[in-house]
């Protein structure tokens, strides 16, 4: 795949407020393994190959086992993640796809059982940011670092 873009270069300005939320997210006072699995889960909802190997390996820089973000995907059915967890990955997939369903009284009752209402602002305005990143880097072909798949 070819990249079509560089959108940093192209609309530099924009892409400094991006940025900056981003940094916002990121020092938001949520747990950064927290962070790197709702990146994680999202990224892989909206196909986002730059996205989902760059989260996965600042996940494992970060600590995070190789068995728990493979899981990711399949969280549902993994005894691996703790309740809050498994919170936000609900609210991730809820969030990142609202246009199918909306996001339920249930659901929103049951984040807040373990998220504060503070955290749970803080927690769909990282979801936000990640569907930003996966909404510039997927119809731009944005390059990762992995290397190209050889030809058999």
């Amino acid at each position: 795949m070819k990249q079509r873009m560089q959108f940093f270069a192209k609309a530099p300005e924009i892409m400094k407020a991006v940025s900056a939320l981003n940094k916002a997210v990121d020092e938001c006072g949520l747990e950064a393994s927290l962070l790197h699995l709702i990146k994680l889960r999202a990224s892989q909802i909206n196909g986002c190959s730059y996205c989902v190997e760059m989260h996965s390996r600042e996940a494992r820089r970060d600590g995070e086992t190789e068995q728990r973000l493979y899981l990711v995907s399949a969280w549902k059915e993994s005894p691996l993640f703790s309740e809050r967890e498994r919170a936000a990955f609900a609210w991730t997939e809820a969030v990142t796809k609202i246009a199918d369903n909306g996001v339920s009284d249930e659901l929103y009752a049951s984040t807040l059982e373990y998220f504060s209402e503070e955290e749970l602002v803080k927690l769909s305005v990282a979801i936000g940011m990640i569907n930003t990143w996966n909404r510039l880097c997927v119809p731009f072909h944005a390059l990762h670092s992995m290397p190209a798949a050889k030809a058999a």
